[in-house]
């Protein structure tokens, strides 16, 4: 087994509030030189961007877990990832199903674009992504799990956008498979508020939005090696040593 280190909240070039620069081969080289071993692409309800930053991530020895981060019905802001491209196919479908005809203004929110390995558009997104689906978090939390996905309510320390900042709990029926703290929480002193949640695993990541972002959070993870289904059992495991969060 070895240490793994993992940023599991990067936002790319496709979401709206995603700095222009965030392209897929600046992605991997900032990985590669903030020392990553995986990252997570977690764009606002669009998976489109996945597959170029999955590819260059396989070029350069990155392991990249593909999905999302949706926004239910509540505005609870969830991550999902996926193992395989079927699943993530029939995810987009999902979230085009459920997310609202809401057109984007780009002056006001900005560009909305899934671009090539070499940065030219290979997709632009009409609707504005950062829309709440019309799904509630259980309704999310099914989906993803029946495509045999992960599910991690994202940045729970927030205020905002979180499931304890919209709900005020976290629900003791929702399958999760691990909890997000954001990268201005201290693990810690967020259990000393919460003892309740005490025995679920934690991750973090930046939620980068620009180059410069992106590890500025990281998740150990101990693992035979770098693979989807090897992060579900580091998740699910027991004992004192799960995951281990820095910076």
């Amino acid at each position: 087994m070895k240490k793994f280190r993992a940023d599991l909240h990067i936002h790319t070039v496709l979401s709206p509030c995603g700095d222009l620069g965030m392209s897929p081969d600046v992605i991997i080289a900032r990985a590669k030189e903030m020392q990553l071993d995986i990252i997570g692409i977690t764009d606002h309800n669009s998976t489109r961007q996945c597959r170029v930053v999955k590819e260059l991530g396989e070029i350069s020895g990155i392991f990249v877990l593909s999905g999302s981060e949706v926004t239910t019905k509540e505005e609870v802001h969830c991550l999902a990832f996926f193992e395989t491209d079927k699943q993530l196919f029939d995810f987009q479908g999902f979230l085009d199903k459920h997310l609202p005809d809401i057109p984007n203004d780009v002056n006001r929110f900005g560009h909305q674009v899934a671009v090539d390995a070499e940065n030219n558009i290979s997709f632009t997104e009409e609707r504005i992504l950062t829309s709440a689906l019309n799904k509630s978090i259980d309704q999310v939390e099914a989906e993803v799990h029946r495509l045999n996905g992960l599910f991690i309510p994202a940045h729970i320390d927030k205020t905002r956008f979180s499931v304890i900042g919209q709900l005020g709990f976290l629900p003791p029926d929702l399958k999760v498979d691990a909890l997000e703290i954001s990268p201005f929480c201290r693990q810690d002193e967020f259990l000393s508020r919460h003892p309740v949640l005490r025995n679920f695993t934690f991750v973090s990541g930046s939620d980068a939005h620009y180059p410069e972002q992106i590890g500025k959070r990281v998740t150990v993870f101990e693992l035979r090696h770098p693979g989807f289904r090897e992060i579900r059992e580091a998740m699910h495991a027991t004992g004192p040593w799960r995951t281990e969060i820095i910076n």
